[in-house]
């Protein structure tokens, strides 16, 4: 289950699996749907990751 925490003004979703950030909780539950079954990252996913700006 993607985490939620705030920063300032902001709200981040995290992946559970590999701890990546997001903005938006729809790349944050994609992260993790493919670390937990792949068990490894997606360069296409990440790349929205706050880790990656």
């Amino acid at each position: 289950m993607v985490k939620e925490s705030k920063q300032a003004d902001q709200t981040f979703y995290q992946c559970e699996a590999c701890g990546f950030h997001y903005r938006e909780k729809e790349w944050a539950e994609k992260c993790e749907a493919w670390c937990q079954q792949h068990n490894s990252c997606n360069l296409e996913i990440t790349a929205h990751a706050e880790e990656n700006q």
